[in-house]
């Protein structure tokens, strides 16, 4: 048989993977996505020094509003930041899985929103995400 992707055992015909009790693990899981990854948060500070830090920082607002407390809060109510008027109207709280899913792409938490920047690999999100978490 031709081997294929779509099972572990990579059998060709469907059947035979369905019939895989091995697959069906494989089979009934979600898609691979940063919400299943598990952050580092030291990894998550060098990812953001050189990656966010141009227009994000934790004590200060920037182009972007300033992290300090940031997982819990509304988003949209740091304190003399100009925000667009859709993340003010959101009814986003940035949790962790808000972030996660803000980092893939904020236009589809937020839409109208005006970061034009994402972490395009999954673990630096999750590093990045746990780095947030940390701060107060």
């Amino acid at each position: 048989m031709r081997r294929t992707a779509q099972c572990p055992h990579r059998w060709a015909v469907p059947v035979a993977a369905l019939l895989c009790a091995a697959c069906w693990p494989a089979l009934a899981a979600e898609p691979a996505s940063a919400k299943a990854l598990a952050g580092n948060a030291l990894q998550g500070k060098a990812i953001y020094e050189a990656k966010c830090s141009a227009c994000h920082s934790v004590d200060d607002n920037r182009v972007g509003p300033k992290h300090a407390g940031v997982v819990g809060r509304k988003a949209g109510s740091v304190a003399d930041y100009d925000y667009s008027s859709a993340v003010q109207q959101s009814r986003v709280v940035w949790t962790q899985a808000n972030l996660l899913r803000w980092l893939t792409e904020p236009e589809q938490v937020i839409p109208g929103q005006k970061m034009g920047y994402r972490l395009g690999v999954a673990q630096e999100r999750a590093d990045v995400v746990q780095y947030l978490a940390t701060l107060k």
